[in-house]
């Protein structure tokens, strides 16, 4: 994760042309989008200060705040200037201002047995715990139908999407549903970059997976809270599966998802029956 907020700040620089902003375009340029004066004009900044902030020099950057991470205001007034939206805003405060770490990474609790009490309470409602690298912590038995976590030994949801050939199978729109993925860890990551296993995660997959590794270059941050997924289940068929996020408020790095079929449709249908398959299977 070295060097990551120069990344991302060349790569949403290079997503903006000169006339975009009121400036002048003098014919062909290098690189795409803005440079780093125009940046630094723009923002309201000092060249050589918005050059620091890219070139990642540290502790030595100038104008550091005494809690010892870059001003608010700066921060906000580049944030605007890049038209940054609110994740990727709270992902460029997160690697400005890295929180420190003990070397080991954030620890994952466990889940609390009133979480699993929660999940097995939703009898129709697919729905499992993620940590903040997308492990699965935690399921109830209709998820499990879904998406046989108890049937791997890998629950890491990155690695089964990239990694495991089936996973193309199971979602029709595999593309759609990689690139959100990566988004989401990108986000994560942002806001833990001293956890150790993230790295080596992101390293795996960056060697594993050419589509992974262009993902990742795109730097693109966003939060997967909420949507629809498409699963084509190889019982069920089929299904159209909405998704809510909550995350858990004594343990703030766990969320739990929830899929949240409509009520009578052909997926909440299917679900019911396959959930019966399951016990039946299972019992």
């Amino acid at each position: 994760m070295d060097g990551e907020l120069g990344d991302f700040l060349r790569s949403r620089r290079a997503r903006i042309q000169p006339e975009e902003v009121g400036l002048p375009s003098y014919g062909r340029r290098r690189v795409p989008g803005l440079r780093r004066e125009e940046v630094a004009q723009l923002a309201g900044v000092s060249v050589d200060y918005y050059v620091r902030l890219e070139q990642g020099r540290g502790p030595g950057a100038p104008s550091r705040t005494r809690s010892g991470g870059v001003s608010d205001a700066v921060l906000d007034a580049i944030a605007r200037m890049l038209r940054l939206d609110e994740a990727e805003h709270a992902y460029l405060r997160a690697v400005a201002r890295p929180r420190r770490q003990d070397g080991h990474g954030p620890a994952t609790p466990r889940v609390r047995p009133g979480v699993q009490l929660l999940l097995d309470g939703m009898d129709r409602n697919p729905a499992y715990v993620l940590d903040h690298r997308m492990d699965v912590l935690a399921w109830n038995p209709l998820a499990d139908a879904v998406l046989g976590f108890s049937g791997t030994g890998d629950l890491s949801l990155p690695r089964r999407l990239f990694l495991d050939p089936v996973s193309r199978e199971l979602y029709p729109d595999w593309a759609e549903v990689t690139a959100q993925m990566v988004s989401h860890l990108r986000l994560q990551a942002g806001h833990h970059p001293g956890d150790p296993a993230t790295g080596e995660l992101v390293a795996e997959l960056a060697r594993a997976s050419e589509e992974f590794r262009r993902l990742w270059g795109d730097h693109l941050v966003k939060p997967c809270d909420h949507g629809v997924k498409l699963l084509r289940h190889p019982v069920a068929g089929l299904l159209t599966l909405p998704y809510e996020t909550l995350t858990v408020p004594a343990a703030p790095d766990q969320t739990i998802v929830v899929y949240t079929p409509e009520p009578g449709s052909e997926t909440a249908e299917r679900l019911a029956l396959l959930g019966s398959w399951a016990t039946s299977h299972t019992g």
